[in-house]
């Protein structure tokens, strides 16, 4: 069986093979992380169940993470093949532009920790007015933590771009530290601890992994490159208007999370700690399946635009995109009907209870519907990353996050926090739709200049 899988692998074009070895990387280290993730959060469900200090965590964790997540997310889409191309240049240059990243880096990540902290009492009154007085005191206190996490959360975007650029992909191991060290804080804190221990382990995970990434992204780009608060590196010119219109996208879709975590927070009691298991779940399913070709194919289609050879990158794409739509549809099935086994398997133990995992399972199998249109889109979202098309990019999103903010005033009402998983599903069928339409057509040379 071994030996027709080799010669089917020879068989591939090149380009096929860096995203096929690089895909398989990715989710070996993402099955180790998330292996991980899976032990802390039966430890999690384990010590607090579905309570209030879950209710707590997952509402800090989600609508703390916002901001710095979402620039993250917008940078790190122009970043890749901005810094693809700048390797290729001369490499003072390119190591001034690393230095002047990190400064960068640095201070808005600070601005964004100085921001949450002071800010977050009027988030509360906002966002959490759902929430009961219990759960509103637990998340003051969490934000203690979680806003100093803000800061290393952008430097790790950072070092995992570098990273990524290099086609190398360890940051995908790293991305499981934070996990680790809630775990361990989790089963080492004595009884009455609260939740002092999820407050520590996520600071001390963030940190952890910022630093040990940028100590692998410094080796792998192998060029001296001195911090400094200062834009004279010729790359800006372009990177900085790229990175503005991503980010006019990337802010509407970054609304998803906190959306779903406030109208969660008005279906009652305990609705955020089940929507938070649900989607904890998902998140393994999607890192196994399309994000770790998402992370692979970024710098290979980047590299091949680069090249002058966008018919190939795009032809590339969409043989991809095909093939994760029906692995996505695949998941659902067996997914469905694994759901309640799963959800018992992991979380059902302590304070975890049978009725618990039926309300997480039942949430669960809707939320998995996103998960073809979530696979087959991501490779798209790629091709026309590397295409730079950020213009068409930052429409979809805005026009995804209409859907799913006005499908969540429809089916919440109706469905409870399953409607929420529903509208998720049906913003992705959208996103997939128009990425496919886009992708599909060669693009204009107008659109090229």
């Amino acid at each position: 069986m071994i030996a027709p899988l080799k010669r089917r692998l020879a068989g591939l074009h090149a380009d096929h093979r860096r995203i096929a070895l690089g895909a398989a990387r990715v989710a070996f280290f993402l099955l180790m992380g998330k292996a991980v993730g899976a032990v802390k959060e039966m430890a999690v469900a384990y010590r607090y169940g579905v309570s209030d200090a879950v209710d707590a965590y997952q509402f800090t964790l989600t609508i703390a993470n916002w901001l710095p997540v979402t620039l993250v997310g917008a940078c790190s889409v122009v970043l890749i093949p901005a810094l693809v191309r700048s390797r290729q240049g001369e490499p003072a240059l390119h190591g001034r532009f690393l230095g002047e990243l990190q400064a960068w880096t640095w201070a808005l990540g600070a601005a964004v920790a100085v921001l949450l902290g002071l800010a977050w009492p009027m988030v509360l009154d906002v966002a959490g007015q759902g929430l009961s007085p219990t759960v509103r005191d637990m998340s003051l206190l969490l934000i203690l933590g979680f806003a100093p996490a803000a800061f290393f959360t952008l430097w790790t975007g950072l070092g995992a771009a570098r990273l990524r650029a290099r086609e190398r992909h360890i940051n995908t191991l790293l991305d499981s530290v934070p996990a680790l060290a809630i775990l361990v804080c989790v089963l080492a804190a004595p009884a009455g601890a609260g939740i002092l221990p999820l407050l520590w382990g996520t600071l001390l995970g963030y940190a952890i992994q910022a630093v040990w990434q940028d100590v692998l992204a410094r080796r792998a780009d192998r060029v001296p490159a001195r911090p400094r608060l200062s834009r004279r590196a010729p790359q800006w010119s372009s990177l900085a208007a790229a990175a503005g219109i991503m980010l006019v996208g990337q802010l509407a879709m970054s609304f998803v999370g906190p959306i779903d975590q406030y109208t969660a927070a008005q279906l009652g009691a305990n609705a955020n700690a089940t929507l938070g298991y649900a989607a904890r779940l998902l998140s393994l399913m999607i890192g196994l399946g399309a994000a770790s070709v998402g992370r692979a194919a970024l710098p290979v289609l980047a590299d091949i635009q680069a090249r002058g050879d966008a018919a190939h990158a795009r032809a590339m794409a969409l043989k991809w995109s095909f093939a994760l739509l029906g692995i996505g549809a695949v998941a659902v099935l067996v997914g469905w009907w694994l759901a309640p086994w799963l959800v018992s398997l992991l979380f059902e133990r302590g304070a975890f209870t049978a009725q618990d995992t039926a309300a997480v399972a039942h949430v669960l199998r809707w939320g998995m519907l996103q998960l073809p249109f979530y696979f087959g889109v991501l490779i798209l979202v790629q091709l026309l990353a590397s295409q730079n098309r950020y213009g068409w990019m930052a429409a979809i999103a805005v026009l995804n996050f209409g859907l799913k903010a006005w499908m969540n005033t429809v089916l919440a009402p109706a469905m409870g926090t399953a409607g929420i998983m529903l509208a998720t599903a049906l913003m992705y069928a959208l996103s997939y739709a128009c990425y496919l339409g886009l992708a599909w057509r060669a693009r204009p040379e107008r659109e090229s200049a």
